[in-house]
């Protein structure tokens, strides 16, 4: 398994990931916006084959009036790669990107009350914030 920075050419590929995984889709403009954007948040996990298993789509909050921080927009892992800790790792490398890149302070998520996978860890939350 290899976790590594985004390229332009893995957008669409991102994408697809995303169609499989998630219900809530985002038109390409969105992953091309987060590409240029903030080209060095956004990581993929590729599998033995080489195809993305798993993504994370992060940005930086533009309010000018608060501390700067992170925001976690997507993040999907391929069901046969589940359990593998894949979330977690590419949480954890856009987070660290987001203080050596950024100077964040914390990052938000936010999550989906249906996801049940997810309100067995967030207990109920639609939104977390961790500090980093």
């Amino acid at each position: 398994m290899n976790i590594r920075s985004v390229r332009p050419e893995d957008l669409m590929n991102m994408q697809h990931c995303n169609l499989l995984c998630l219900p809530e889709n985002y038109q390409m403009k969105y992953y091309f916006s987060h590409g240029l954007s903030w080209p060095q948040l956004s990581y993929i996990a590729e599998g033995e084959n080489g195809k993305i298993v798993g993504y994370v789509l992060a940005k930086m909050e533009e309010d000018a009036d608060d501390v700067p921080h992170g925001h976690i927009t997507s993040l999907a892992v391929m069901r046969s790669h589940w359990h593998l800790g894949l979330a977690q790792k590419l949480m954890d490398q856009a987070s660290r990107a987001m203080i050596e890149n950024f100077n964040a302070k914390y990052v938000s998520l936010h999550v989906r009350k249906t996801s049940v996978r997810w309100e067995r860890n967030w207990a109920g939350f639609s939104s977390a914030f961790w500090l980093i």
